[in-house]
């Protein structure tokens, strides 16, 4: 899995005043918690924040605050409601010895036999929360639609990846090829 390094700086001062301070600045308050470690509160230049949170990737985030080292990963954002202006990011401290939730994101593989009838492939969900250790996370999860056909579809349930347990609930549409009109006309035909 992908690595990325943040700076960050304790903050002194925790209220209103300070954070609004800090966010004219260009300074996005966070705060670190999990697995033993008392809530770190920090900021992180707002440029800084930008590759890792507009992106479809997951990261491993190794955080340096105030010259100590952090191994993380993101957990929540909160955005401003008008201007979409980050207002505030969660980290959760991962301790390597335990698994970690995190959402990865799906890669779909191959060319489905479904689209080659003329069928039209839908991909309905772009991420998928997975647990497991920091050793077994691969980058991202491939969905191979080779063999799927008109009309069918994938689901969770039908995915299984080694030494990782799957939280996204097994109901849930991975993907599925939707017949289209000149698909139905194509059938139709024969």
């Amino acid at each position: 899995m992908k690595r990325i390094e943040l700076e960050g700086t304790l903050r002194t001062g925790l209220g209103k005043k300070e954070t609004k301070k800090s966010r004219s600045e260009e300074q996005i308050p966070c705060v670190l918690y999990g697995n033993g470690i008392a809530n770190l509160h920090f900021t992180v230049h707002a440029g800084n924040l930008k590759p890792v949170i507009y992106t479809p990737e997951s990261f491993l985030i190794n955080l340096n605050i105030s010259g100590k080292s952090y191994l993380s990963v993101l957990r929540e954002m909160q955005f401003h409601p008008l201007t979409d202006e980050i207002l505030h990011v969660d980290f959760f401290n991962v301790d390597e010895s335990k698994p970690v939730a995190i959402d990865l994101p799906v890669i779909i593989e191959g060319n489905s036999e479904g689209v080659k009838q003329g069928g039209k492939l839908q991909v309905l969900i772009r991420k998928i929360k997975v647990s497991a250790l920091v050793k077994d996370l691969p980058e991202n999860l491939v969905v191979d639609v080779t063999d799927l056909g008109l009309g069918k579809t994938v689901f969770v349930k039908d995915l299984s990846y080694p030494n990782i347990t799957v939280l996204t609930p097994s109901s849930s549409t991975v993907c599925r090829v939707k017949a289209t009109r000149a698909s139905r006309e194509q059938t139709a035909q024969k």
